[in-house]
Order: C-alpha cells, then sequence, then structure tokens
C-alpha cells in the first residue's frame, strides 16, 4: 500500500487528525507525521505514534533529523502529503514557497500529490487572501478537501470546520488509487431522506442519515470514476466527489435525478425517498394548533420505477435499487427488482440490530436476476465495496445481462 506523510498544522482540528491517521493504517496505508510546533499545543506527537508505530517529525533541526537531509529523503520517499488541518497561516506559506519549519519544506521539495484539508474561522476561509492562496495552490495541481459548514470552535456558525476524517480519507485514497475498472465511467448516486413539507414547521421525513449512500459515492469515486452525488436534507458531511447536488423533497430528487439521467454508466439509488406528501402540498403559513389534524397524503413520484420504464430493454444505464424492509426482506427486494425493472437491490432489515438507519453498519441481501446473496453486518464503507463490485461486474463486456421479466 501506500506511504502518507501526514501533515498537522495548529488547528482546533488536529484532534481530528489522529482519526486520518487510524483509518489510513487500517486502509493498510503507511502513515508517518509531520507537526509543527503550534499543532504541539492541540495535541501531543506521542498520540501518533501509538498509532503510526511511526516517528513523529516536529522539527527541521531535530539530533540526527539532517543525518540523510530528512525533509528531502520524506519528499522522495511518500506517495501522497496529506496536511490535515490546513490552517490559513500554512496555505499562505505554501502558496508563497515559505519554508521555515519542516512541513512547508516537505511540501516544497516533494513531487508526490498533494491534498490540503483546510480549517479555520469562517471570516479567515472566506477572506480574499485565503481565497487567493487556495486559487494559487489549485492552480499549481494541489488537492483540496473543503472545509465544511457548522458550528466552529470559536461559536461562529459557517464554512471552516475540518472535513470528517473519513471524507479526507475517501480523497486521500481516490488520489493514490490506480485507475481501476470504473475509471472514466460515470456514476449517479442518491442518498440520505427526502422531507415532504406539511407547512414552515413540520415534515414528513424519515432516519435515513445518508452514510450508505455517501459510501458508495467515495467507493465508486476511490476507483475512478466521476462521480455524481444527489443528497436530501442530512447533517453527514458528503464525501469529496465531481458534482454534489442538495434536494428535498421527492419531487426535487426526481428532476436532479432525471436531468443528470442520460449519459451515466451507473445509477444507484440507495436514498430514502418519500412514499407520501401531502395532497395539496405545504401549507403557506403555519397550521395553528387545535383540535384533531387530518392530512390527505397522496403517493410521490416514483423515481426507480421510472428509470426503469426509461430505460426500457436497454442494458444501460445499469440501475441499482436500496430496499428498507421489515419482515420479509429478501422476497420484498425481488418484488422490487422484476416490478421496477432494475438489475440488483440491496435490501436490509431495519430493525436488525446495527442495520439499517443512523448507525455506521449494515447488513444487507444482494438480489439479483441470478439470486442472493446474504452478507454478514459490516461497515457500510465495505458495504459499498462490494456493491462497487457488482457494479463492475455489470459493466464488463463479458458479463450478459440477464433478461429482465
Amino acid at each position: 500500500m501506500a506511504f502518507v506523510g501526514l501533515g498537522v498544522t495548529g488547528g482546533i482540528g488536529a484532534y481530528k487528525s489522529v482519526e486520518v491517521a487510524r483509518l489510513l493504517q487500517k486502509r493498510g496505508h503507511r502513515v508517518q507525521a509531520v507537526m509543527t510546533r503550534n499543532a504541539r499545543r492541540f495535541i501531543g506527537p506521542l498520540t501518533f505514534e501509538a498509532i503510526t508505530r511511526e516517528p513523529v517529525i516536529t522539527s527541521t533541526f531535530a539530533p540526527g533529523a539532517n543525518a540523510n537531509i530528512e525533509h528531502i529523503a520524506l519528499a522522495s520517499t511518500i506517495d501522497l502529503l496529506l496536511v490535515a488541518p490546513a490552517t490559513a497561516n500554512s496555505l499562505a506559506k505554501f502558496a508563497h514557497g515559505l519554508a521555515d519549519d519542516f512541513l512547508s519544506a516537505l511540501y516544497l521539495a516533494t513531487r508526490a500529490p498533494v491534498l490540503l484539508a483546510p480549517a479555520m474561522n469562517t471570516n479567515m476561509w472566506d477572506h480574499a487572501a485565503t481565497q487567493a492562496n487556495v486559487a494559487t495552490l489549485r492552480a499549481r495541481g494541489v488537492n483540496f478537501v473543503d472545509p465544511g459548514e457548522g458550528y466552529l470552535a470559536c461559536g461562529w456558525v459557517g464554512a471552516g470546520r475540518l472535513a470528517e476524517p473519513d471524507t479526507i480519507v475517501a480523497s486521500a485514497e481516490a488520489l493514490l488509487a490506480r485507475p481501476g475498472r470504473l475509471s472514466g465511467r460515470r456514476i449517479l448516486v442518491t442518498a440520505g431522506p427526502t422531507i415532504e413539507d406539511i407547512d414552515p414547521v413540520r415534515f414528513i421525513g424519515n432516519r435515513s442519515s445518508g452514510r450508505m449512500g455517501f459510501a458508495l459515492a467515495r467507493a465508486a469515486h476511490a476507483r475512478g470514476a466521476e462521480v455524481t452525488l444527489i443528497a436530501g436534507p442530512t447533517d453527514v458531511d458528503p464525501p469529496a466527489v465531481h458534482e454534489v447536488v442538495r434536494t428535498r423533497s421527492a419531487r426535487d430528487m426526481h428532476a436532479a435525478v432525471v436531468a443528470r439521467a442520460d449519459g451515466v454508466d451507473v445509477i444507484i439509488m440507495s436514498a430514502a425517498v418519500a412514499d407520501y406528501t401531502p395532497a395539496d402540498g405545504a401549507r403557506s403559513d403555519k397550521i395553528d394548533k387545535g383540535g384533531d389534524l387530518h392530512l390527505e397524503l397522496v403517493r410521490t413520484v416514483d423515481i426507480l420505477a421510472d428509470l426503469g420504464r426509461w430505460r426500457g430493454d436497454r442494458t444501460r444505464p445499469v440501475l441499482v435499487g436500496f430496499a428498507a424492509q421489515t419482515g420479509d426482506v429478501e422476497a420484498a427486494a425481488r418484488r422490487k427488482l422484476l416490478a421496477k425493472g432494475v438489475d440488483l437491490v440491496v435490501a436490509n432489515d431495519v430493525l436488525a440490530p446495527g442495520s439499517g438507519f443512523e448507525v455506521t453498519t449494515n447488513q444487507v441481501t444482494l438480489v439479483s436476476h441470478t439470486g442472493s446473496e446474504p452478507l454478514p453486518l459490516m461497515s457500510k464503507d465495505e458495504v459499498a465495496g462490494i456493491v462497487m463490485d457488482r457494479v463492475e461486474q455489470a459493466l464488463s463486456p463479458e458479463t450478459a445481462v440477464p433478461a429482465r421479466a
């Protein structure tokens, strides 16, 4: 596997870089941490040594560090330089070629791909100087995992929060991955819930977090695909892919999918799309609390069924559906497979421990026209990898697509 130089600079997001190191190592990569002086104000080198089992580099002038001109030696051997968090100060150093510590010297010396995950106060991120530095670095081929939005350590709300570790690691693996069988393929993934508004305050929804769909998007991206992710409302940060489209209602998601379906190779409908919506749409004013409230609900548009009808007898795009069920999961999935004219249904029992919504694991059964394949409980990233294996098989010229009923 790869050798990753993990740069850690002085921000509160440094605590997340420990998880980044752990996830990289879990995936088989060798990691060596390089910490700036200010980073050590937030977290100690011993933590990274315990995780990576590698010495942590903290200074250009440490005893013995110059025996092999260490920053040059490391620059020549790493497969990726990943800096997480990357502060505004470090971005400025990189953009202007300053080399006053080990990490900035390493950045100038290495010819490995560089991935930066910025984290800072929202005004600092939006400042013209920071954005100019980011633009300069992008123009030089530096890759970014853009910061997320939310509550920041300073108490402000906005863009600037360090991306989640699994998102950072997925972007790192995408840079490290050799072009696979999905290189050059276009894949559309839907994720998360849809929200059907009742009035400005209330809505009909479900507990989908989007984690399964995001894992699928990450897996496809890591294998070289151009990924469009259409996501309903969720608090989980989406992975860094080619395009992320935010939607709210089933109708919104339907429109976004239909607008992008033509020309893609694969569509994976993992979103938990609401089945019903208020018949008269959302009220413009909040409904006053009084007696019993009676709502007339009508079926929402069935996105997967529409895709099956649109594709007809063609074999492309490959269509993958998801079935969150209770009871006889496999039978329900097979009915869905046949009724909607798709190639694969990934089914799970949402009542099973560790499976379904709001958890990081899943236990699914893969149902296709050639049979069913139950899988044990595993992480959603592992499930995503197996699903993408099946997608690769379906796209292979040697794989015959069975006739659909």
